[in-house]
């Protein structure tokens, strides 16, 4: 079945929603979602650009401020339901499979 754009959000979709709980520019967002995810995930500028895009189209973001090439952003109240559904998801799926993954449980 194939998912509804913006439903859920997939692994780089997620962890710039999170940077931008706080007002930043492209390049602090790239560090942010580096810094928050541990160095587990990069997004490069073509991939964050086009995700902004989508985001501030769909009313997740807002463009706060444009310095020359430099625009900064912030996540709506739209934007932080999105990426509160999407946390609620996640810690059900983690939750779910703990009752399984924890040496309880018997192969057969």
């Amino acid at each position: 079945m194939a998912r509804k754009q913006l439903q859920t959000l997939s692994e780089p979709m997620y962890y710039i929603l999170l940077a931008l709980t706080n007002e930043c520019c492209g390049v602090d967002i790239m560090k942010k979602v580096e810094h928050i995810s541990g160095g587990r995930i990069s997004v490069g500028p073509g991939t964050l650009y086009a995700l902004l895009g989508k985001f501030e189209n769909s009313g997740l973001i807002r463009e706060t401020a444009v310095e020359g090439r430099k625009r900064s952003y912030i996540i709506t109240q739209e934007g932080y339901e999105a990426l509160n559904k999407e946390y609620m998801r996640l810690k059900s799926m983690v939750d779910e499979g703990a009752k399984y993954m924890g040496g309880n449980h018997e192969n057969k």
